[in-house]
């Protein structure tokens, strides 16, 4: 049963709407921290005190200031909370939009649920509590959508192509570049082949569909 709340985030307004959220929900005990090293604290505080939080919630990034930090983000104070108190829940909330950044964070920090800031947010947040309150994992409907829908598994071949499609490299730029670089197959048609291979899986006519697919899911950057 979630009773005791810590909310870690650095935007004012965001608290105060969480702060709204939570009441709604039935929950006047909760505490907020705008640093993650003072959440940490807070949390390592709880547990001497014998009065530990069941649920933290925690955006991802947080801006830099003039004060020094030793936890920077919220996946490094994932990390550290859960070295400190493995039972804890862990909700992620967060503007954060690319699907396999998310889903990593399903899969090696075992959060136990993400929202998405953005429209309808605060009716997510009750969703993702309901769930979490039973000892379920919360997933958004969106999410599940769009990670169903992306079951080809790109090979660190496919990769090194895409980095240099995205870079604006044509297939015989890429072709000199793997030769240079010695990667394997190197000849501009087993890299055509790989390109219509991908666009063939996704049913995409164009590289730039390929190009927009990888970043969104965050399996490639533009630099």
């Amino acid at each position: 049963m979630i009773r005791k709340i810590l909310v870690a985030e650095d935007h004012e307004s965001v608290n105060i709407s969480l702060n709204i959220t939570l009441k709604e929900i039935g929950i006047s005990d909760y505490e907020t921290a705008t640093y993650c090293d003072d959440a940490l604290l807070k949390i390592q505080k709880s547990i001497q005190e014998d009065a530990s939080y069941d649920l933290l919630i925690t955006d991802l990034y947080f801006e830099k200031d003039h004060r020094e930090v030793k936890l920077s983000n919220g996946m490094d104070l994932i990390k550290a909370a859960r070295d400190l108190q493995p039972d804890l829940k862990v909700l992620v909330f967060s503007a954060e939009h690319r699907p396999a950044i998310i889903l990593d964070l399903y899969k090696n920090l075992e959060i136990d649920g993400f929202v998405r800031k953005a429209r309808g947010d605060a009716k997510e947040l009750k969703k993702a509590f309901e769930c979490i309150n039973d000892n379920q994992q919360y997933y958004s409907s969106q999410l599940l959508n769009e990670s169903r829908g992306n079951t080809y598994q790109f090979s660190d071949y496919d990769i090194k192509i895409v980095e240099q499609m995205v870079k604006g490299m044509s297939q015989k730029e890429i072709a000199a570049y793997f030769k240079e670089h010695n990667i394997q197959p190197s000849g501009q048609s087993s890299i055509e082949k790989r390109i219509n291979g991908m666009k063939a899986a996704f049913n995409y006519s164009k590289n730039e569909q390929i190009i927009a697919h990888c970043v969104k899911w965050g399996i490639v950057s533009f630099e």
